[in-house]
């Protein structure tokens, strides 16, 4: 799991993170960000989650470092922030589709 004995400073900051994955939403926007840069209102026609969820998600999302954030006027652009995220998400994706496979390769 860690190469070297963790600080609790480093597990603490490490639950937050996964903390802030364990949402759907928060997943789905996380989605729609691998395509680019979106805007709140680009995010919720995206997502068909309402304006105020979408924003209030990307706060936790933003606090917890996964996505950027830059003004253009009266548009908020949001970007994620390291793509190292997507390995993390295509990871346990790809756990899951193996699991699957051996449950109905089980169940024949």
């Amino acid at each position: 799991m860690f190469q070297a004995a963790p600080s609790p400073e480093l597990l603490t900051l490490v639950a937050e993170r996964f903390r802030a994955l364990g949402e759907p939403a928060r997943l789905a926007l996380l989605s729609a960000l691998r395509g680019g840069e979106r805007t709140v209102g680009q995010l919720v026609a995206l997502t068909d989650l309402g304006q105020t969820n979408v924003s209030r998600h990307l706060h936790v999302l933003y606090a917890a470092g996964l996505v950027a954030r830059r003004r253009d006027g009266p548009y908020v652009h949001y970007a994620i922030a390291d793509d190292r995220v997507f390995r993390l998400c295509d990871i346990m994706c790809d756990q899951l589709a193996a699991e699957t496979r051996e449950r109905e390769t089980a169940l024949r």
